[in-house]
């Protein structure tokens, strides 16, 4: 396919690439095949072991900007003296020493430091930086574009707003050209914070159904009645506070004890040695598989052999939370039926009893009375699994907000044009 502009989109990231963030790998390769050339920036070095397959379709090239100022002061040294000279120079320290004065960090300080590299290095073709969450990559995005006196975008998710002070977001949103979030809870937010709500949009994300087929037949009948052929119930996430798995073990280990299940984990997190104690500690941690961070293709074929999906999501006390978590997305994909809690953007995709089970986050009775119902009728499993499958391939194909960033891309650019 032909570039749309021979000008090259920045897009700042976090870290890059991150196996939990499969939504943003499969965006940017939706914008090479939409003939948009990207340069990535990212504020981290990758640490996960592995990768995802469309991790090497993306061939835009990775600039890593210094994770901590201190390992590379040459650099950030010579990015200081070539940014002084650039045209917005003055107003980006006016701004940094501003943010300065609400949030006196070494976060705060990093981020300009990482800004200042990003617009010493900046690439000759490029036109615009866009940054991936809008907490610490919008920071260094907006600090770049204002030293460089270029436009900038912003693509908001789940705890990064939450986890953000209103102060903060206001003045980002201020000076993005325009933002997307990919809920409607954390669309009706972003817009109460905005001086131009209307720059505000609300994107879903969705999945790549090609990766995700539709699976022809669910052969399992399995209702926890034979100790030999026990209900395999699946969750994927990382084991962090927000994901509710502590309460999730709690849930299982009141299940009546004649019922037959076994759980599979997949996923890394902080939280996961804790998680496996408390696992022995409730007498069921025979009966749990921790399988850790797998490919994308393997985690697929755990959602097709297993016969239910649980997520128990939660809001931290510090705010954080999950907007629509993907993976739920990616379950009901495959007809699995989802057992999950009314937290944030959830209840936008699954109703109680329609497709899906909900129940109140925390409440492990509640949930504990839902997998039981779900682990012993298979045709509840088959209904709610085919109900939220349809509503997933109707509605939430990742191509769809592709064309809706390219569109808000495109309109911005011929404007500049």
């Amino acid at each position: 396919m032909n570039k749309r502009s021979s000008a090259r989109l920045v897009v700042v990231l976090k870290g890059y690439p991150r196996l939990s963030e499969t939504f943003i790998a499969q965006e940017l390769l939706g914008l090479e095949q939409a003939g948009i050339a990207l340069q990535l920036v990212s504020l981290r070095h990758p640490t996960d072991r592995a990768r995802h397959a469309v991790h090497d379709e993306i061939s835009a090239p990775v600039n890593y900007l210094p994770e901590y100022l201190h390992q590379e002061p040459g650099r950030v040294l010579r990015s200081l003296f070539k940014a002084v000279r650039l045209p917005g120079f003055v107003a980006g320290v006016r701004d940094f020493l501003n943010d300065l004065w609400h949030d006196r960090s070494r976060n705060r300080i990093r981020r300009f430091g990482q800004a200042l590299v990003l617009a010493a290095e900046w690439p000759t073709d490029a036109h615009w930086v866009h940054a991936h969450f809008i907490h610490t990559p919008a920071s260094v995005a907006a600090y770049a574009a204002c030293l460089l006196g270029v436009p900038w975008s912003v693509s908001a998710h789940a705890k990064d707003i939450w986890t953000s002070p209103a102060r903060e977001l206001s003045r980002k949103l201020a000076s993005a050209r325009w933002a997307v979030t990919c809920t409607a809870v954390g669309h009706r937010y972003l817009q109460s914070l905005s001086p131009r709500p209307e720059s505000v949009h609300l994107s879903y994300h969705g999945i790549d159904l090609d990766r995700f087929p539709a699976l022809a037949h669910r052969a399992s009948r399995r209702d926890g009645s034979v100790a030999e052929d026990p209900v395999v119930i699946l969750s994927v996430g990382r084991a962090v506070g927000k994901k509710g798995y502590d309460t999730l073990l709690r849930a299982l280990a009141e299940l009546p004890d004649h019922l037959h299940w076994r759980f599979v984990h997949i996923g890394d997190g902080t939280e996961r040695s804790s998680l496996q104690a408390l696992a022995g500690e409730l007498g069921i941690d025979s009966r749990i598989r921790w399988l850790g961070a797998i490919a994308q293709s393997d985690v697929l074929l755990n959602y097709q052999s297993s016969d239910l999906f649980v997520l128990a999501c939660r809001v931290t006390d510090d705010g954080d939370r999950d907007g629509l978590p993907n993976v739920l997305v990616e379950a009901a994909s495959q007809g699995l039926a989802c057992v999950s809690t009314r937290v944030s953007a959830i209840p936008e995709l699954f109703t109680d009893e329609e497709n899906a089970l909900l129940v109140e986050t925390e409440d492990v009775d509640a949930l504990s009375a839902a997998l039981s119902r779900a682990v012993t009728d298979p045709d509840l499993r088959d209904r709610l699994g085919q109900a939220a499958e349809r509503k997933v391939r109707s509605t939430l194909d990742y191509h769809d907000s592709i064309r809706q960033l390219v569109a808000l891309f495109e309109e911005q650019w011929n404007r500049q044009a």
